[in-house]
């Protein structure tokens, strides 16, 4: 054992080991990892500090937990988030989601039309309402039936009352294709990212333990004329993304 792992607390050392047996095909996704008193039992440690230890796996989702079964290899792959090409006007002027240019996986979703709302002070600065309402909708996105991401858009009330934007289903190229028909199209969009720990609301949403971090992104769409139509609030269950940037030089 190097000085370096005789420094590390314990439960960090069987983390590691767990996590290099893993590495190793020793443990396959879907395998049941020992379990807490057998852990502690081999490292000759106390149950907690073992239940440390595949906490600490599973706050890096390597793992997971199911209630009175134990801990498991995680089996899901990270969703590939590519995020210029979804945007492109050739993706949602097809028709096509803007999720359909990601890993091709089928994300479904849980849609709530809020209507006519109050926005955030923020969202109102960026779409220029003046104490106006804004038009919203929040989406649950599953994959596999796991949620990954609970999003809100933002939009000029007056803009899309009445149109098919208002509806649960906004039709082929969702809201993209639906402002360009109101003569609104896309032209340019500007994403922040950052990353936190989720409030208890979003951690209830995307099923996930305090210690997961959240992805926020802040996604806002102008028109050619740099009118703000759109503003996406969303988050992302940290494990359940790779963020994607392929863009020229």
């Amino acid at each position: 054992m190097t000085g370096e792992k005789r420094r590390q607390p314990k439960y960090r050392q069987i983390a590691d080991d767990l996590r290099a047996a893993i590495d190793a095909g020793r443990y396959r996704p879907g395998d049941r990892l020992p379990g807490e008193n057998p852990l502690a039992a081999e490292h000759d440690v106390a149950v907690m500090t073992a239940r440390q230890a595949l906490n600490a796996l599973k706050s890096e989702g390597l793992v997971e937990s199911r209630r009175g079964a134990g801990f498991f290899v995680r089996s899901f792959t990270p969703i590939r988030r590519r995020s210029i090409a979804r945007l492109s006007r050739e993706q949602w002027g097809s028709g096509a989601s803007i999720f359909a240019a990601d890993d091709g996986r089928e994300l479904t979703a849980e849609v709530d039309v809020l209507g006519a709302v109050t926005p955030p002070k923020a969202v109102a600065r960026v779409l220029g309402l003046d104490g106006g309402n804004a038009f919203a909708r929040s989406r649950r996105h599953l994959v596999d039936g796991r949620p990954v991401l609970l999003s809100t858009s933002y939009l000029p009330h007056d803009l899309v009352a009445g149109s098919p934007i208002t509806w649960e289903d906004t039709g082929p190229g969702g809201i993209y294709a639906r402002l360009a028909e109101l003569g609104s199209a896309p032209a340019h969009f500007r994403e922040e990212v950052r990353v936190r720990a989720p409030s208890s609301e979003e951690a209830e949403g995307l099923n996930l333990s305090g210690a997961t971090p959240v992805v926020k992104i802040s996604r806002t769409a102008y028109t050619h004329d740099g009118r703000a139509v759109e503003v996406n609030q969303m988050t992302l269950d940290s494990l359940a993304y790779v963020l994607e940037y392929d863009f020229d030089a």
